[in-house]
């Protein structure tokens, strides 16, 4: 990486390296009544297995060009981790998934206070802006980053620039988010603007899984080597925090006291990388540790995977634990 955009990268990453580490993806016990934190900011009225046990597919087209491909990847896993917004949004667990489930829509999203009726909300509520917050309760409905593109609001053509200031817009105004590093900030608009409707799936939706969020994971550390061997530890980081935050997705889901040995497993997973987002910070070497830790991810994922009918990833517990939330 030339020098240029070391001295940017470290520059823009050390409010985001601080978020990180007040914010740190930890694999923390689901919150009180809500066994599933996406539970949070669904109505209670949803069916929990559509809801919460599956999810849209990706409609996204990866570039045949390999740096424009790591690109993409670096977006992705940033768009799948509350540390890249910050603020309240970060306490909250909140990321662009949340609202974009899949790089879609959420039709379900339902944030008290800042949402109208469900798949709604105010960007310029002071919840999560101190920069944007009106005063007005003017919630929109949630647009589809896979639809047609002529639908949204900016344009999306590299020739007019004006996708990433939108995105910088959204993380540091919007959700009073630390500076992105460049490369992310980048690669968040590769991602949103590779999203295209001819590149969805034939089925609409898959199960959620622990293979679904472990695969998750695995992009997001293949990135964070990627962008080490650059040199540009801001954004290997914070491509680590996205493997741990889809760690603790599946760890939520595993809070039986019975499955206790596959969570301590699975906090194991995210103390190594926790390891390695440290060992980035001092500028020492992480190659090794996060191959053995890509290798060993395929056994914590069979075990996790045998396990996964006594786990809330069963729709038929999951329904059992979105029902014992409606009675509390």
């Amino acid at each position: 990486m030339d020098r240029a955009r070391a001295r940017a990268a470290a520059l823009a990453g050390a409010a985001l390296l601080a978020a990180a580490s007040a914010a740190a993806l930890a694999l923390a016990a689901s919150p009180e009544g809500a066994p599933i934190r996406a539970m949070r900011w669904a109505g209670r009225d949803v069916d929990p297995v559509a809801a919460f046990g599956r999810a849209p597919t990706e409609c996204l087209k990866i570039p045949v060009d390999p740096g424009e491909a790591l690109s993409v990847e670096v977006g992705r896993a940033a768009f799948r981790t509350p540390v890249l917004l910050g603020g309240q949004a970060a306490r909250a667990g909140l990321t662009c998934e949340t609202c974009h489930q899949a790089g879609r829509t959420n039709p379900r999203f339902l944030f008290p206070g800042v949402s109208g009726a469900p798949g709604t909300a105010d960007v310029t509520d002071s919840l999560f802006s101190t920069h944007r917050g009106d005063g007005i309760a003017n919630p929109k409905p949630i647009p589809d980053l896979s639809g047609p593109k002529a639908k949204l609001t900016v344009d999306q053509a590299p020739a007019t620039g004006k996708l990433a200031p939108f995105i910088h817009g959204l993380i540091t105004q919007e959700f009073d988010g630390p500076e992105p590093p460049p490369a992310v900030l980048a690669g968040l608009a590769a991602y949103v603007r590779n999203l295209d409707p001819a590149a969805c799936p034939k089925a609409e939706s898959e199960a959620l899984t622990p293979g679904y969020f472990l695969a998750d994971a695995r992009r997001a550390v293949r990135a964070a080597q990627a962008e080490a061997r650059l040199g540009d530890a801001p954004t290997a980081i914070l491509m680590l925090a996205s493997a741990r935050s889809r760690l603790g997705m599946v760890d939520e889901r595993y809070a039986d006291p019975a499955l206790a040995p596959l969570r301590q497993a699975l906090r194991g997973a995210d103390r190594r990388l926790a390891a390695a987002q440290a060992a980035l910070r001092a500028h020492r070497p992480v190659q090794a540790p996060l191959a053995a830790w890509l290798s060993d991810s395929r056994a914590l994922e069979a075990g996790l995977g045998a396990a996964e009918p006594a786990s809330l990833f069963n729709p038929a517990l999951l329904t059992q634990a979105a029902r014992r939330r409606l009675s509390g």
